[in-house]
């Protein structure tokens, strides 16, 4: 994908004699090639000019006849975007303040819903979803290109996605075959190999298999310190290092911002640049009780420990401080949250609504310049407390639409997450003009102008945004780029648990396999998924490596796949039409919990829907979804006798195993991998060499007096080996691991 090279063939000629540069006609769009600049796409439909200057070819974007600052490439970035934000009218810088709602992508063509946000709100920044295939993401993003090439100033879409490369599990891996797109394990499971390396090798894949879908955006890393084992956005982090994190952030970033020599535009930035939107800002990984700010019943964030510092250093010593060439990510996502009596003006507003939060601690204290965009659906209304409940306006509920925006532009946030609608944006500019004059309105607006488009210049948008559908098939999950996730799925696997070295099985033993019950689990925002029994690791899978029995008595060993307990985000209903407060306890273990040991008075609260502030779920019983999966290991325990049990546990957060590690040999712990990756580890042809990222709590009673903003604040478990479950604690083949990794990363 070199665009400063000469077409080879099927070019025509342009400029005459002097042959300055060749077009290469493509489906529904040219390239110009040039030996002294970069290639150049456009729509021939578009109404876009070639402007010819000092023998080189540059496209007249707004349609004005002469080269304009932002159309010449040869300019610095910055300079272009001050240029063309000089430009923009009010309008269309509303349009540029807004970031789509999800967005999937069925076929090649452009929804009605599409045009008009692209056409009518001006808008740029796009989030998408599913694809049908690479082919198809590659034709719809030319066809959104070339729609909005012929709109106002041509300023190309910035398609972004939230992560993409996650695994399934029973996808058979093939080392000569490739895939819908690359597999990787989960944020925690990175953090389990404890090799930045590895994360910005990750970044390097996936930026190159983003560009090839036109995402040129990536609503990532989620890099917040998780010091509350309940949470459940827990998996999506690093784990509770801060050290760790900070380095994981940086890797992330670099792999995914940096683009490779011979392929760069300006610095480091080049065609294989994704600006990464790093999130979220900050403190999101102390949420009190574990309840997620997603909703009303979660929209405190506590610091019973003085730790919120802490939670700001995988952004300030991390993502803010890039080694590749960048400097920086490029945009954040802040905080949906409340952080709970940490503003010293003493207001109590999420995130991105917060003075404190965005301009006082994010562009002051850490100097952050780049693009602030805030997460999705925070200006609309909220209802309902349960998750039904849409908006996320916390502490402002009682602002208009119009006025939240306002709020959030005045803390020095650029752009609205969720919103397909210019007019509240329009309202939000009137308001500040009639408080501080329109000369002051149109600076704001220009500012976050400026940071939004430079975020598109740097990454070659405006020069060439088109995509050659087959090229991207070839990129977007070919065998090389399947192997490096699947060699990282392996790296990302722990041992805990080797009991007289069950472990690997070599030979090709007969193995019984039971079924695990999938209980019907409500969805967070409605919908059951079916009530059925069936294998995690199927029969199929294993019997590559062993020969699968359906008789206990007649195995040489069981492995049992379970996943680590579920349940609610922390609140039901059913207990409010009983007359309680809604409040019920997060459970880390499978059997029924009582929290006799929870506090008295929640250390937050407070919400326009409730009458009341305590918050507290104390003697209150909690249930998982998923408890027969210790029903299943106990019971195989039973059947196998005295024949070993060995347990793999997907895990997404910290686990209380009280229940689960007296009655196995062996314990892996799996992030989100394929079942192949268990299944190397097992047989051995792969070596365990992850740790734990996070720390494993004794009980629920450790889990409950923790504070959730501190890590390293539990009373780990012990197993019957003496082996404690401690952060950094993993094992290989030859036992407890020790090596520079641990040395490194250590608790603090």
């Amino acid at each position: 994908m070199k665009k400063f090279l000469f077409a080879l063939a099927g070019v025509i000629l342009l400029a005459g004699c002097a042959q300055e540069w060749t077009v290469e006609e493509k489906d529904g769009y040219n390239l110009i090639h040039q030996e002294n600049g970069p290639v150049l796409g456009y729509s021939p439909d578009s109404g876009v000019q070639i402007i010819k200057k000092a023998g080189r070819a540059f496209k007249d974007l707004n349609r004005n006849g002469r080269l304009d600052v932002y159309e010449d490439w040869r300019k610095d970035p910055q300079a272009r975007a001050r240029d063309l934000a000089s430009q923009l009218s009010i309008d269309e810088i509303a349009g540029l303040m807004l970031y789509s709602d999800h967005q999937a992508v069925p076929g090649p063509e452009l929804t009605d819903v599409q045009r008009q946000f692209l056409a009518e709100d001006n808008l740029r920044a796009v989030l998408i979803t599913s694809v049908r295939d690479t082919r198809t993401a590659a034709i719809w993003n030319n066809n959104m290109q070339a729609f909005v090439e012929g709109v106002g100033h041509g300023i190309p879409g910035n398609t972004s996605s939230d992560p993409r490369n996650g695994s399934r599990a029973d996808m058979e891996y093939n080392a000569g075959a490739g895939g819908a797109i690359s597999m990787w394990p989960s944020n925690l499971g990175m953090a389990a190999t404890f090799d930045p390396d590895l994360v910005e090798e990750f970044g390097r894949i996936a930026s190159q298999e983003y560009r090839a879908l036109g995402i040129a955006t990536a609503l990532s890393p989620q890099v917040d310190l998780a010091t509350e084992p309940r949470w459940n956005r827990f998996g999506g982090t690093y784990g509770e290092n801060s050290a760790l994190a900070a380095d994981m952030a940086r890797a992330y970033c670099d792999g995914f911002q940096t683009s490779p020599e011979g392929e760069r535009l300006y610095g480091a930035w080049g065609w294989q640049s994704v600006n990464a939107m790093v999130k979220h800002w900050y403190g999101y990984g102390a949420q009190e009780a574990g309840r997620d700010s997603h909703f009303a019943f979660g929209k405190f964030a506590v610091y019973p420990g003085n730790n919120l510092a802490e939670q700001k250093v995988p952004f300030t010593e991390g993502a803010f401080k890039l080694r590749g060439g960048t400097g920086s990510a490029s945009a954040v996502m802040p905080v949906y949250s409340i952080l709970w009596h940490q503003d010293p003006e003493g207001t109590e507003m999420g995130g991105s609504y917060s003075d404190f939060v965005i301009q006082r601690e994010l562009r002051e204290a850490a100097g952050f310049e780049g693009v602030v965009c805030t997460d999705w659906h925070i200006t609309y209304d909220n209802t309902v407390m349960d998750p039904r409940g849409h908006g996320k306006p916390w502490g402002v509920e009682d602002l208009t639409v119009g006025e939240r925006h306002y709020k959030i532009l005045s803390a020095g946030v650029d752009q609205f997450g969720g919103n397909n609608d210019k007019g509240p944006v329009l309202e939000a500019y009137e308001l500040w003009k009639k408080d501080h004059g329109e000369a002051s309105a149109r600076e704001r607006f220009e500012q976050s102008a400026y940071r939004l488009v430079l975020n598109v210049f740097r990454v070659g948008l405006f020069e060439n945004p088109y995509l050659d559908p087959e090229e991207s098939a070839r990129i977007v999950g070919n065998p090389e780029f399947m192997a490096a996730g699947f060699e990282a799925q392996k790296k990302s696997v722990i041992m805990l648990k080797n009991h007289d070295s069950i472990l690997p099985v070599r030979e090709r033993r007969k193995v019984y396999l039971p079924k695990r019950h999938y209980p019907a689990t409500p969805g967070t925002y409605g919908g059951i998924s079916p009530d059925y029994h069936g294998w995690m690791i199927k029969p199929e899978a294993a019997s590559a490596y062993f020969d699968v029995v359906d008789d206990p008595s007649k195995s040489d060993f069981a492995l049992v796949a379970i996943k680590c307990p579920s349940m609610s985000l922390g609140y039901d209903t059913t207990d409010v039409k009983r007359g309680g407060n809604g409040y019920i306890p997060i459970s880390l273990q499978y059997d029924d919990y009582k929290a006799v040991y929870a506090r008295e008075e929640s250390l937050a609260g407070g919400d326009p829907l409730e009458t009341f502030t305590n918050r507290t779920y104390k003697n209150k019983v909690a249930k998982v979804l998923n408890r027969d999966d210790m029903v299943l290991v106990q019971q195989t325990r039973r059947r196998m006798g005295n024949k070993p049990v060995i347990v793999v546990i997907e895990v997404d957060k910290p686990i209380v195993l009280s229940e689960i590690e007296p009655y196995a040999d062996a314990i892996l712990l799996s992030f989100d991998v394929q079942n192949q990756a268990i299944l190397d580890m097992v047989s051995g042809k792969a070596e365990p060499s992850a740790l734990l990222p996070m720390q494993l709590p004794a009980d629920m009673k450790t889990v409950e007096e923790q504070f959730e903003d501190l890590p390293f604040d539990m009373v780990c478990y012990r197993d019957a080996d003496g082996n404690t479950y401690d952060f950094g604690y993993g094992l290989n083949w030859s036992g407890v691991i020790s090596d520079a990794r641990t040395k490194k990363y250590t608790k603090k």
